[in-house]
């Protein structure tokens, strides 16, 4: 097993909090890091039935049990649970008590800040990093990386990408969304699921989406919400002053996975990932989500956005730096030309004070230390951070 960035981070706030939650992805590697880390602590999970049913109603025994702390595992399997871990921590605020994990970001957070709010620490872990998978293995190919993708099963096993990450849609749609009300017709929802895929690095459009997939509007607003709430996909946000200025509003849509996105798209070999035309898209996403996993591993917030005005100017990424922003243009290309600072430059005049610098991340091997602008190929993002 290799250390995770987050591990340290976690270990401290361990030391800090009575509670640790720890929330990301399905098969991001949340509860191998947990049991890595406090190894003494019983471990329990809500997946198991008797567990959870134990818990839901008998919340009392069954912390009673583990009184002294424990890794819970799933702890979004009985909503009620924080309830009552709060009277237990605030008798014995210990650090370090409870670990909690979940994978379903929105649902168990309003858990937890009505709860536990001030007695917990929160982090993220998405699946591995460029980094993490350069400690395990040399990084393949640009298209091979992004047809791998980084769950952590597929690296440590050496499991056939396709074939894995088609097992976690499945397990995916069949196990967990089957339980949610908000899906009726899982058929039309894997659909859907394979369009945003389609529309990776786009803007967002509800309407479009729900057209396409044969569902209302509300019906897409509410799967996406799903999506995201299940840390499928990752909803950017647009940067936008209270200036004049036309600038576009609509988030863009990636996943935290690049390679889930590719094998929705179809994608089976790195020969595919290169000719499709979505190639660019899908460098741009594994750009931005290697950005957003520095930052949840360094226990920043999700806070990142793009820039689009009106007449197309644009910035892929800006990065939060203090009260200013990093700049970050993203292009597939292996041959840097001229065009691949027009949106940098025209940001830098727009809003010159909004900028502390900015860098361009492109396809290539080379980096290229340029007077304004450096250029960073791709291969050093295995040396964090994106900033």
């Amino acid at each position: 097993m290799i250390t995770r960035d987050l591990a340290p981070l976690a270990t401290e706030l361990a030391r800090q909090y009575p509670v640790l939650t720890l929330t990301g992805p399905r098969q991001s590697g949340k509860t191998t890091l947990c049991r890595s880390l406090f190894p003494d602590k019983p471990y329990v999970t809500l997946e198991d039935p008797d567990t959870r049913r134990f818990a839901e109603e008998d919340p009392r025994g069954f912390l009673k049990g583990i009184e002294g702390g424990a890794i819970i595992d799933e702890i979004q399997r009985a909503p009620q649970l924080p309830s009552y871990l709060q009277a237990l921590v605030d008798a014995n605020p210990i650090p370090g008590r409870f670990i909690l994990t979940g994978s379903q970001q929105f649902e168990l957070m309003s858990q937890v800040s009505q709860s536990l709010a001030g007695r917990t620490a929160v982090l993220r872990l998405l699946p591995f990093s460029l980094a993490e998978v350069a400690r395990l293995h040399p990084v393949p190919s640009l298209t091979q990386t992004m047809l791998t993708g980084f769950y952590p099963r597929i690296h440590d096993r050496g499991l056939d990408p396709s074939q894995a990450l088609g097992d976690y849609f499945t397990t995916y749609v069949e196990r967990d969304l089957r339980q949610l009300t908000a899906v009726h017709d899982l058929q039309r929802f894997g659909r859907f699921v394979r369009l945003c895929a389609g529309r990776i690095g786009q803007l967002v459009n509800l309407t479009s989406l729900g057209n396409d997939a044969g569902v209302s509007h509300a019906t897409a607003r509410a799967w996406l919400d799903l999506l995201q709430t299940s840390y499928i996909v990752h909803v950017l946000p647009p940067w936008f002053t209270n200036t004049s200025k036309r600038l576009v509003k609509s988030p863009k849509l990636y996943f935290h996975d690049v390679g889930l996105a590719c094998w929705l798209l179809g994608l089976r070999n790195a020969e595919q990932v290169g000719r499709d035309p979505l190639f660019g898209s899908l460098f741009e996403n594994l750009v931005v989500i290697e950005a957003l996993k520095t930052r949840f591993n360094q226990g920043e917030s999700a806070e990142m956005y793009f820039f689009r005005d009106a007449t197309g100017n644009e910035v892929d990424l800006l990065i939060p730096s203090g009260r200013k922003f990093r700049a970050v243009e993203i292009k597939a290309g292996a041959t840097v030309n001229a065009d691949y600072f027009r949106g940098l430059r025209g940001f830098a005049a727009a809003f010159p004070d909004a900028l502390e610098g900015g860098s361009v991340v492109y396809g290539g091997d080379t980096d290229q230390a340029r007077s304004d602008w450096p250029v960073i190929g791709w291969q050093r993002l295995q040396h964090p951070p994106v900033r």
